[in-house]
């Protein structure tokens, strides 16, 4: 697989396929088992990847058998396709390759739209009752775009792949909502003026009910504790529906995809038998149930050390916000990027009074650690290079003192590595 298939987080743009055509003739030779599973469909540039989890974790909560689909993978392939938290088993996955060997050759999908044929295909024969799907890019021409789900999910839209789904967020937001089906109800995340109306002329075309789930979720915090856990009341249309909502999901940016996945949940609710004392039972463990990680991830205490995996505008907004809020001595930051990203939305977001560490993943797409520290000097961030993501962050846990802060981030590749 890794050989053979171009992979997108490897080597760019090279690797992403505008065409669905690879993924209809491989879910074709699997016998369509996406037409055999009932589907969430979630797209976003942000928070898709913990809605999605959000989502799965309110109907695992039930005693349903819950397939997740998600890219990509920090340590392991197989993070990617789960039931209930566990991941698919590599006997699966070697039967798969085996039995398609031929076909994939003749084929040649990319990484992503194999991955994809392949999660469908374990999904229908491990006769899963749900499984929520994410896009891997954009919407229309994801490859994941062949499924005809039980709702539409889309998250919000921030500037990121800019190469790939244009350089406007109108034009983003386009491509994200091309997984609106006919008939098929939509639900929105956040309103954003500029752009809500392509989503909802989309959804008018399609006759989709739509939806906009901050005009209806309302999250009360009730309590915070030192962990990360926080507890919520959760009101839909201001009556109450969950009293105390316990999570151990943890960031700045988990509001939002709380109120996104609770909204999807409170729909699917009408539809089919959804306890809100089981999802309060559930969620005060969702990560670990869901096998969800990398997202602000808490390493070590004295110094502080947190990794987390916003890459773009719209996340990194919401992280140095966070951070400004949070109480130490001083800020130290291990950061990375990979090669097509746009810096220039991303780097005057990032603090000038602290101290980097500018570093590489270990994968062809990383940018050079020694090209990054040159662009981010010229937007007075300061600091040295280092030719391992090892190296950058054993130098600042060298020179950290316990009430310092150490913050690992600028790409998933980069967490992958240090988790």
């Amino acid at each position: 697989m890794y050989t053979q298939l171009p992979m997108f987080q490897r080597q760019g743009a090279s690797a992403y396929i505008k065409d669905l055509t690879n993924t209809i003739a491989l879910c074709k030779l699997a016998g369509n088992p996406q037409d055999l599973v009932k589907t969430i469909h979630i797209a976003g540039t942000n928070g898709k990847g913990t809605t999605s989890h959000i989502v799965a974790a309110g109907l695992q909560a039930q005693g349903y058998k819950v397939g997740v689909y998600t890219s990509p993978h920090y340590k392991d392939f197989r993070e990617r396709i789960k039931i209930n938290g566990k991941y698919i088993s590599r006997h699966f996955i070697l039967n798969f390759i085996n039995k398609y060997k031929s076909a994939l050759e003749e084929i040649k999908p990319s990484f992503f739209e194999m991955t994809v044929a392949l999660a469908f295909s374990y999904f229908e024969n491990q006769k899963v009752d749900y499984a929520v799907i994410e896009t891997g890019l954009g919407g229309r021409l994801d490859s994941t775009n062949v499924i005809q789900p039980m709702v539409s999910v889309i998250t919000n839209i921030s500037y990121d792949h800019q190469n790939l789904l244009g350089n406007s967020l109108e034009e983003i937001a386009l491509e994200k909502a091309g997984i609106i089906k006919a008939g098929v109800p939509v639900i929105i995340g956040e309103r954003q003026e500029n752009i809500q109306n392509i989503f909802l002329e989309k959804a008018k075309v399609q006759n989709s009910p739509i939806m906009f789930a901050q005009d209806h979720i309302t999250l009360t915090e009730l309590h915070s504790t030192g962990n990360g856990s926080k507890k919520y009341s959760v009101y839909v249309d201001g009556s109450l529906w969950i009293d105390e909502l316990t999570t151990d999901l943890s960031g700045p940016y988990q509001e939002k995809n709380l109120i996104s996945g609770l909204f999807v949940l409170h729909h699917l609710s009408r539809k089919i038998n959804i306890s809100a004392e089981k999802i309060k039972l559930f969620f005060p463990t969702l990560k670990e149930k869901t096998k969800y990680i990398g997202r602000w991830e808490i390493l070590q205490h004295h110094p502080l050390i947190i990794a987390d995996s916003a890459h773009n505008e719209g996340g990194l907004k919401l992280v140095f916000g966070a951070i400004k809020k949070m109480s130490f001595r001083r800020l130290h930051i291990v950061i990375g990027f990979v090669n097509d990203k746009d810096l220039s939305k991303i780097l005057h977001l990032f603090p000038s009074d602290a101290s980097y560490y500018f570093t590489k993943a270990n994968i062809p797409r990383g940018l050079p650690a020694k090209d990054l520290r040159t662009m981010a000097n010229s937007y007075g961030l300061k600091g040295k290079a280092y030719v391992s993501v090892r190296k950058a962050l054993a130098a600042a846990k060298t020179k950290a003192t316990k009430d310092d802060l150490i913050y690992v981030g600028g790409s998933i590749f980069i967490v992958a590595e240090v988790l």
